[in-house]
Parts: structure tokens; sequence; C-alpha cells
């Protein structure tokens, strides 16, 4: 399980309890960029035998972070990666239900617009930014599913190894939408399983302009490719 932090002092511990009530069949990675408010300490006073920190340089954003932790997970021989928000939106009680998708689903994905998804305390703006950015997406691409943003969910190794051969270059949740994009390109088996989705309590949202202006512009860029060059 890999989970990138910034800024997530108030919300780590938690998160980290929460998962090793809810199952013990994960180690967990915590990822790092060098927060300020002194999440990577609280990650380090976390670390045990299932639990380890990667500590980045500098805050260089969603996309890196995990692409950071994967290659470390990779390289230590892991089979399936999960995906998980460090601000308690995530629940960690959910996670059996990822765990429990079909063994030969590639990208499994944690989804909160579909019977038995939710989300809880998020605003009307929210909402319709998340639901018309998939929509979005899904026509623009091509694609089907219906959380493209979603960064709950479980990604088999064959998948990894599709992600490293391709220019990643998206920093922020615009990395999601691209993950998809890559295994439906590939043409590996996609799962959808329902989450809820309940907004944090405390610390910052790292949702930005900047970060949805990202992503509307390289999800249009990839469309024009799909339609000019069929890719």
């Amino acid at each position: 399980m890999v989970i990138p932090t910034y800024n997530e002092a108030m919300n780590i511990t938690d998160v980290i309890h929460r998962l090793r009530s809810s199952t013990q069949e994960v180690d967990i990675l915590i990822v790092d960029d060098n927060s300020p408010d002194g999440t990577g300490s609280i990650a380090d006073s976390l670390a045990d035998a299932n639990t380890f920190v990667l500590h980045r340089s500098e805050k260089g954003g969603l996309g890196p972070a995990y692409l950071a932790g994967f290659s470390w997970g990779y390289e230590k021989g892991y089979k399936r990666f999960i995906e998980m928000d460090a601000d308690g939106s995530h629940q960690p009680e959910e996670i059996n239900q990822l765990l429990a998708a079909k063994a030969d689903s590639d990208l499994v994905l944690g989804t909160r617009w579909m019977p038995g998804g939710s989300v809880v305390n998020w605003p009307l703006i929210r909402r319709l930014i998340s639901k018309s950015g998939t929509k979005y997406a899904s026509l623009t691409l091509g694609l089907k599913y219906r959380d493209l943003t979603s960064g709950y969910r479980r990604l088999n190794r064959s998948l990894i190894e599709d992600i490293f051969a391709s220019n990643i270059t998206t920093l922020g949740y615009g990395f999601q939408i691209e993950i998809v994009r890559i295994a439906a390109r590939n043409h590996r088996v996609i799962e959808e399983v329902p989450i809820t989705f309940i907004e944090r309590v405390a610390g910052n949202s790292k949702m930005s302009k900047k970060i949805v202006l990202e992503a509307w512009i390289k999800t249009t860029l990839w469309g024009f490719q799909r339609i000019v060059f069929r890719r």
C-alpha cells in the first residue's frame, strides 16, 4: 500500500492505525515529500516490520510520489499495489473490498459514482467538478469507467510495468486518469468496486486550480491523440 503524504500530521497516525485494525495482509509504504509540518517524523515513529517510510527531498506532486512508491515496491518484488490518500477521505475499513476483487483484475477502481458508492460532506461544487471531470475524461478518451480520478485503487504488477514503460508527466490527479488510460490501452482487466469518500476533517486539501487545469489540458491532448493518431 502506497500512501503519499504532504502536511498530513493531523491525519496519518489515525489512518495507519485504522488500516492495521482492518487488515494485516498489507505492507504499508508512506511516501513523504519533506512535509514542513513534521509528517515525515510522525511516519518514522509509525514504522515497524510492515510499515515503511520513503522520504523525498521536496514536494513533487502526487504522480511522482506514487511512481517513487511503485518503484520501491517493484524492486522488492511485490505483486499487488494499493493507492490510498492520507487525509482520511478513503476509508481504511474498505480496503478489503479492493483486496477481495478478482485476482486477475489488473486495475481495481474504488468508485464513488456507482451503486453502493457515496460521497459525504462535499459541497455541490466539488461534486460537480469531480463528476463532470470524470464524464469529460470518459467521453474524450473513450473510457467507460465511472470514477477515473479516484485515488483508492489496486494495481497488479503487470500494470506497474506498463506504467514504467510509459512517459508519465502528470503531477496532480490527472495522474489517476492517465493510469486508467494506460491500463485500457494495454488491454488490462479493469474492475470497479464501490467506496465511500468522506471529506477530510483535519488539514488542508491539496486541490487547486492548477491541478484541475493540468488534468483538463492533459485529457484534451490525449483525446486529440486518440482521434488523430489512434493511440
